[in-house]
């Protein structure tokens, strides 16, 4: 494994989990919500981000453990929000749990259409450029895909949370009470393989590599 390309891809995904989270944090400001601005939270500077099990630990294994060929994905620590500050109480922490993943989309679709539509004479002469742009296309996909599971506490359920009728309530409860068990058992019992099959195929579909 080589440690360049080791540090590199850990770097990608740091400001790539840094600008998710910095998503969250401006679409709340916009909907009246300025926590995360007062804590100093809206910044790129990643010593505001870090989580120790989410942005290092974690990471770490899954490079040692898939031999570095990824992919690997991890999380910062979440911007805080206040949903009772939100201007639309209705879809208000859906369209802020959302913004996280559509950016991360969005990097993906941009990095990858350059990746399938600059000459590939580019990339023949400058491999280190198609390795950073590969990095970061599929370390946006894969925290696109992971954050919109639907269980605490990733983004996804604060859309499930907010689609669900009351009378499931029950269903959240459950998931407040046990997702972080569900997710660490999906993490290290099978889950990862359906989510990087996904990746690979998304990839494909927006790189053509």
């Amino acid at each position: 494994m080589d440690i360049v390309i080791t540090i590199f891809s850990l770097v990608v995904l740091l400001f790539s989990v840094i600008i998710h989270e910095l998503a969250h944090g401006s679409v709340a400001l916009l909907l009246g919500d300025s926590t995360a601005k007062y804590q100093g939270r809206l910044t790129l500077n990643p010593l505001k981000h870090l989580d120790l099990f989410g942005s290092v630990i974690l990471p770490l294994l899954l490079l040692f453990a898939t031999a570095g060929q990824g992919p690997i994905f991890g999380w910062a620590k979440p911007v805080p929000i206040n949903p009772y500050n939100l201007k639309d109480q209705k879809w208000g922490s859906m369209k802020v749990a959302l913004s996280g993943p559509i950016v991360n989309i969005a990097m993906a679709i941009m990095f990858g259409l350059l990746l399938r539509l600059l000459p590939s004479s580019l990339f023949i002469a400058n491999p280190g450029l198609f390795l950073i742009f590969s990095f970061i296309v599929q370390i946006n996909i894969v925290l696109a895909l992971f954050n919109l599971i639907p269980i605490p506490p990733l983004d996804g359920h604060w859309i499930l949370f907010t689609l669900i009728p009351n009378k499931f309530s029950q269903i959240r409860i459950f998931l407040q009470q046990y997702g972080i068990f569900i997710l660490i058992f999906l993490i290290f019992f099978g889950g990862l393989h359906i989510l990087y099959a996904v990746v690979e195929h998304i990839f494909y579909l927006i790189t053509g590599l």
